[in-house]
């Protein structure tokens, strides 16, 4: 019987930095709602689940994912980890992707080519992921785990920031998962020169402008379609550019001890 995969997006109101992000509109209908269709259109069979929070004011996302005909699981608003696990439990996950709702635009092919990788090498990893060394631009996180991993990492894992951030227990602890990474066929690296995740006003105007102007065209867009608008248009990559490179280990630095000050951005300009 194959391997049942299951896509948890986690989703919630509370963002510090720009409140509500996912149900922010781009062409008549939520970011949630836009970046679940891109997560559909991968070539795998898959299953989604979006994974919130039981606070109140969340009770819009749970609303939108039955609108949107996707399953929900209400858990904790700080354990990040035990809510990926058990909305893993809940629909019977051999296998778990970690997609988180700040991406968007994430490119269905670039899930498949995470996929593709553990398929090709099956039995051989308990994570994979395109993170460690990442180089495909940032918004493009895929995390692949499967089903024993996460539970052993829910089950160990006690600091804030693995509960908090679902996965660092795993690629913190090379001794105790085999741990796999896939590049950029490109053999480019643009994990610190270009964003297309959402955590700051700039990256929502961004990610709007880039759906207005790919989505009429081709509904499923790629990462390569982006980067040749940007190209053409330069003046859109400059929308949200001065935040390239940001992301949250510049807080944790003390904290990780497999990663850089390198894979991020300390000050924003």
């Amino acid at each position: 019987m194959a391997d049942r995969i299951v896509i948890v997006v986690q989703a919630r109101m509370s963002s510090s930095r720009l409140p509500g992000k996912v149900m922010l509109p781009v062409l008549g209908k939520s970011l949630l709602n836009r970046m679940t269709e891109r997560l559909q259109m991968i070539r795998h069979n898959a299953q989604l689940i979006i994974a919130t929070s039981t606070e109140t004011t969340d009770d819009i996302i749970e609303k939108e994912a039955f609108n949107i005909n996707i399953p929900c699981y209400r858990g904790s608003l700080n354990n990040l980890l035990d809510r990926h696990y058990q909305a893993a439990k809940e629909l019977n996950a051999d296998i778990i992707l970690k997609i988180p709702s700040d991406c968007p635009l994430i490119d269905p092919r670039i899930i498949d080519d995470g996929l593709d990788f553990y398929f090709k090498h099956e039995g051989r990893y308990d994570y994979v992921s395109n993170l460690h060394p990442a180089s495909f631009p940032d918004g493009n996180d895929v995390e692949i785990m499967t089903m024993d991993c996460l539970e052993k990492t829910q089950r160990e894992a006690t600091r804030i920031l693995e509960l908090e951030h679902t996965t660092p227990y795993i690629w913190e602890n090379p001794d105790k998962f085999r741990i796999g990474n896939y590049l950029w066929r490109s053999g480019k690296d643009y994990s610190m020169s270009h964003r297309f995740t959402i955590d700051y006003e700039a990256d929502y105007l961004f990610i709007k402008r880039v759906f207005e102007e790919l989505y009429s065209k081709k509904n499923n867009f790629s990462c390569g379609d982006i980067l040749n608008l940007l190209e053409g248009q330069p003046e859109i990559y400059q929308i949200n550019a001065k935040y390239a490179g940001v992301n949250w280990y510049r807080n944790h630095l003390n904290e990780l001890k497999t990663i850089s000050s390198d894979q991020t951005k300390m000050t924003i300009s």
